[in-house]
């Protein structure tokens, strides 16, 4: 028998557009910076490579690399590791509004953050309630030693 779970489909696309709203902050902060402005702001080593380009990595200037997704196969395993993405992405919204006073980025982040702490409860309740339960109920029928590991 397969069983079938249903997960809101949109909140991937949600993320993308999450990166889409930072992106277009970024690019609206830098489009028109003065090569003072950009010496000064410490932009200058970005702006050689990538000009006001939008290029995905850490505040500490590490890109971005598929190697920080995780995914075990496991659901249980895979929805705990979106539950702490979604919480690690919001402490970084957190941080962000505790160094920005432009109200003008400060919205957009506080309606990021907010998504966030809503997919972390998305997350929660798929994980501890459907999955937690379809998956005790198929393992109590297993021999010792054997689980079941994908639905």
């Amino acid at each position: 028998m397969r069983v079938w779970f249903h997960f809101d489909p949109f909140v991937g696309t949600e993320e993308l557009a999450h990166q889409e709203m930072i992106a277009a902050i970024v690019y609206q902060l830098t489009r028109n910076l003065t090569p003072e402005q950009i010496k000064e702001g410490g932009f200058d080593a970005y702006f050689v490579d990538h000009t006001t380009g939008i290029y995905p990595q850490s505040a500490a200037g590490v890109p971005f690399t598929a190697a920080a997704l995780q995914s075990k196969g496991d659901p249980i395993t895979d929805l705990f590791e979106d539950l702490a993405a979604e919480q690690k992405a919001r402490t970084t919204y957190d941080n962000l509004l505790r160094l920005i006073d432009n109200p003008d980025v400060r919205e957009p982040l506080k309606f990021l953050r907010a998504r966030e702490v809503v997919h972390f409860q998305r997350f929660g309740d798929a994980n501890l309630t459907k999955l937690s339960a379809f998956f005790l109920l198929q393992n109590a029928a297993l021999p010792v030693g054997h689980c079941v590991a994908a639905l």
